[in-house]
């Protein structure tokens, strides 16, 4: 649950639920494949609950559970320190990975 796109759909989430497609677009950057993934594993761990909107077209809703609920505080502390370190952790990632390559050619 500690991973990136969890604190940050999270996040997106405690404001109010979301359908998939809203979800995506408040998350720049994810792949439709990582949203899904992060929101199954947050649902399987009762974080979530996904709930199909009857409608004319086929629409899911994602939504905090009273458990996830309970992360909000922790979360918003995380997804905070989030925004506000993304670019030294990325900046740290593109180092190590420079890194890896010049000693991969070695």
């Amino acid at each position: 649950m500690a991973d990136k796109w969890s604190v940050l759909i999270l996040a997106a989430l405690c404001k109010k639920p979301l359908r998939f497609n809203e979800l995506k677009r408040c998350l720049d950057g994810i792949t439709q494949k990582a949203l899904t993934q992060a929101l199954r594993r947050l649902e399987r761990s009762g974080i979530l609950a996904r709930r199909v909107i009857p409608s004319s077209q086929i629409a899911v809703e994602y939504s905090i559970t009273p458990l996830g609920g309970a992360l909000a505080q922790p979360f918003n502390a995380l997804y905070h320190w989030t925004l506000n370190h993304l670019a030294a952790v990325i900046q740290a990632q593109t180092t190590f990975a420079t890194r890896e390559i010049e000693a991969a050619e070695v």
